[in-house]
């Protein structure tokens, strides 16, 4: 059957804000990653009204001023916790400093909305749970690589849909561009504060084998990590891959690197495979290499036929209303705190027990 017919599987409708100006008041601060123009970006789009903006660093907070004009610049984090019309703070803190962070905010009686990862060690989530449960606040995690890509909103919508029947594994293959080492932060080489690149970059991968699964739990079964080409940064993994046994009977398998080539269009070809019992899927995230197609690029297999389906600027990204709602109502719609935090705890086990395949230098 050719690609254009098969089964109708379409998106759900695009999500719309779902409150109105000044009915969710946010704010962001540490502005060390650039996800924090998205995290800000989603919760905007979804109806939120950004008051506040906090850096200790003046060119960040002027980028980001620029970028969102009209935001109030607060001279402490303290301005920005002592005001009682902030629901939530978005940050993208260096990443070990994010749940240190994220107790001061729920401590102030806000909601937390950090980057991924949310935290690097599991004596960190060992506290950021104890903050939650201490202080009914969230601790809410930007996976961006499932809740901001296209693609994959819309494979969980089809995969709830019933289109690959039950999933039997998930891969997840996440590589990066490292581009001028130079231009990188001082932290992103230092293991005690960026976690390793399974705590890190792989902590996208881990939620959405959970997620696609329809998981609560897994086993780590397998995992490495490598510095292959970075000699002169020996903390860096430039490598990493896990495989594990969801609790749901699937298997989950990621591989992640920083080895993006020059010659690709974009940061790294990241794709992801979702094989079911009646069907498979591939997700062609930022790229469909060697053509025009563009980003978000679904394809999909089962019975019925086969389907390309371009899922970019035609399903959004429902997660940031559905969590601007938790937030004023008390729900998990976004996503749980259980699952998030268990989606970064396979991967801090998966770095802790990493056999390590090369060494810098090696």
């Amino acid at each position: 059957m050719p690609a254009s017919e098969g089964a109708n599987y379409a998106p759900a409708a695009m999500p719309k804000p779902v409150v109105e100006p000044g009915e969710f008041v946010f704010a962001a601060m540490h502005l060390d990653h650039g996800h924090i123009g998205g995290m800000t970006q989603g919760l905007i789009g979804a109806g939120g009204t950004l008051k506040w903006v906090y850096d200790p660093q003046p060119e960040r907070l002027a980028a980001f001023a620029e970028q969102f004009p009209g935001v109030r610049v607060a001279r402490s984090e303290e301005e920005v916790l002592e005001d009682p019309a902030v629901r939530l703070v978005a940050a993208a803190a260096v990443p070990g400093d994010r749940a240190a962070l994220g107790i001061r905010v729920m401590e102030a009686g806000k909601d937390y909305f950090t980057d991924k990862t949310p935290l690097i060690s599991l004596e960190q989530l060992a506290e950021a749970k104890a903050a939650v449960e201490r202080t009914g606040r969230k601790y809410a995690v930007y996976y961006s690589e499932r809740i901001h890509v296209e693609s994959a909103v819309l494979a969980t919508q089809l995969i709830q849909q019933g289109a690959l029947g039950e999933v039997v594994q998930v891969q997840g293959m996440g590589p990066h561009r490292l581009g001028d080492p130079a231009s990188r932060p001082d932290w992103f080489y230092e293991r005690a504060r960026y976690g390793g690149i399974l705590t890190d970059i792989g902590s996208h991968n881990f939620e959405q084998m959970l997620t696609f699964t329809g998981s609560d739990d897994a086993e780590v079964l397998s995992s490495a990590i490598g510095n292959f080409a970075h000699p002169e940064h020996p903390e860096l993994d430039d490598f990493g891959e896990a495989h594990i046994a969801l609790s749901s009977g699937a298997s989950g398998a990621v591989r992640v690197d920083w080895f993006t080539p020059d010659g690709l269009r974009t940061w790294g070809d990241g794709r992801t495979f979702v094989v079911g019992t009646e069907g498979y899927l591939e997700l062609r995230k930022y790229i469909d290499v060697t053509t025009d197609n563009g980003p978000d690029q679904v394809i999909l297999v089962n019975g019925e036929g086969e389907q390309r389906i371009e899922a970019h600027g035609k399903v959004g990204y429902p997660f940031f209303g559905e969590l601007v709602l938790d937030v004023l109502n008390g729900t998990e719609k976004a996503m749980t705190q259980a699952h998030a935090f268990k989606a970064v705890e396979l991967a801090l086990i998966a770095q802790r027990d990493a056999r390590v395949l090369r060494a810098a230098g090696q």
